[in-house]
């Protein structure tokens, strides 16, 4: 049987935005979906029954469970002011954490190893551990390659012990993923989708961007540049902070589809990117689960396209069933936080028929604008010129379009703007790595579009 801990479920609300109607023959039904969370509403949140050896704070189990992974590799101590700035940066976090948290440290290098509170077990915030923690962070020190997958899998293991509905990692890395093959990393990603999330962050401008990347979006966390070690404290109190403004774990973005139709993909379109199509899990007939992860007083957007059968002029169908739910830990029916109706009506309106919705071409917009920042920064990589000049003017012109001055402003220093209306660029000559590391790390961040 379930136990109840006193957090409590954020209220859900649900909109729908699109253009229900199809041409004679039509197909395909595009959506924005709008997730609101505000608040807690009081009602119970399901916590599966401990396991030997988890965590407990005054009988109950912490509501939240965190680990930090620390890059400890040789290459923290070029210049020797990263891994201090690190050192510090962990001990901010540490202070962030609320009374009663459950929470560990873990070095990274080639290999990963348990810095507090060691013993394959969490840690439970108050003032004497956070103290003990920044005491043992003290003995940090660089040495050794870099195995990012053998970090995430320890952290897996050690927030594994906890019951906590809330599970997060922060992962920090300054280099590349050398000692570990593609696939290895490939492989802790899967293993750790849908048990924690995590946010990643690369600090200095010699590691891979892609890679940390692909950490934050397989398990549904941020990413993000700290160019200068100078500001991983204020970023990790940041990220600190935030985490422990979430109230509820593990939900997701349910679909149901009547017979004959088909869920073609699932994005997340703010406040950034991220595909979801491939996470889908089964949920019983004609209805798939898509994690969406942690959530506090929120509002994130979702697209959904779907390919209905086509129907005659007059015809209308429910296309999807979009809910909002929390699914029981022990087997029992999932609690649906929220609900909103996809909808398609033919028509032989030729006007109502092609007119897109305003929600749904700003978004396929700010998802182009990704793309095109990503191919144009590859193209340039490879020295293709005119290829990064193409890519990067369409980029410039969709940012232009979509009033997203934050990523006009990081073009600008990678293409000097000549039309920005026409896309019109040119390449210079001259490119910071920061500034070129910067616009790839913030592609997939979108602006909300106002409705």
């Amino acid at each position: 049987m379930a136990n109840f801990a006193k957090a409590s479920v954020p209220q859900f609300a649900v909109e729908v935005y699109q253009n229900v109607h199809l041409p004679e023959g039509g197909r395909e039904v595009n959506a924005v979906v709008t997730v609101t969370a505000t608040g807690g509403a009081g009602e119970p949140v399901p916590q599966p029954s401990r396991s030997p050896g988890s965590v407990v704070l005054n009988g109950r189990s912490p509501d939240a469970a965190v680990v930090i992974m620390v890059d400890c590799s040789g290459s923290m101590d070029y210049p020797p002011a990263k891994m201090r700035s690190a050192r510090e940066a962990t001990a901010a976090a540490v202070d962030a954490l609320r009374e009663g948290v459950a929470f560990a440290v873990v070095a990274g290098t080639h290999q990963a190893r348990e810095v507090y509170p060691g013993g394959g077990r969490l840690a439970v915030a108050d003032a004497v551990t956070r103290g003990q923690a920044k005491e043992a962070l003290r003995k940090l020190s660089p040495g050794g390659g870099t195995a990012i997958g053998t970090w995430l899998r320890l952290a897996d293991r050690l927030l594994a012990s906890s019951d906590a509905s809330i599970r997060h990692g922060i992962l920090l890395t300054d280099g590349r993923n050398e000692h570990e093959e593609a696939d290895a990393l490939r492989a802790s990603l899967d293993v750790c989708a849908g048990r924690f999330t995590c946010d990643a962050r690369g600090v200095g401008t010699d590691y891979e961007v892609k890679e940390v990347m692909r950490i934050a979006s397989a398990l549904l966390g941020t990413a993000e540049i700290v160019a200068d070690p100078a500001g991983l404290a204020a970023d990790f109190t940041h990220m600190m902070e935030a985490v422990m403004g979430k109230e509820v774990g593990d939900v997701c973005l349910r679909l149901w589809t009547p017979l004959g139709a088909e869920v073609l993909f699932v994005k997340q379109c703010a406040p950034t990117v991220e595909e979801l199509t491939g996470q889908r899990q089964e949920a019983g007939p004609r209805a798939g689960d898509y994690p969406t992860g942690s959530w506090g007083d929120e509002s994130r957007d979702y697209h959904v396209c779907i390919r209905v059968p086509s129907a005659a002029v007059g015809r209308e169908m429910l296309a999807a069933r979009v809910s909002l739910v929390l699914p029981a830990p022990d087997g029992s029916p999932a609690q649906v936080l929220a609900q909103g109706l996809v909808r398609a009506v033919w028509t032989d309106d030729v006007v109502a028929s092609t007119s897109i919705n305003p929600q749904v071409a700003h978004y396929t917009g700010q998802a182009e604008l990704a793309q095109a920042i990503q191919q144009g920064l590859d193209l340039r990589k490879a020295g293709d010129i005119d290829g990064a000049t193409a890519k990067l003017g369409r980029a410039v012109q969709l940012a232009s379009r979509s009033g997203h001055e934050a990523t006009a402003k990081l073009l600008a220093k990678v293409v000097d703007v000549v039309d920005a209306a026409n896309g019109t660029v040119r390449l210079k000559a001259n490119v910071s790595k920061e500034a070129e590391m910067t616009l790839e790390t913030r592609s997939t961040k979108t602006v909300r579009v106002k409705k």
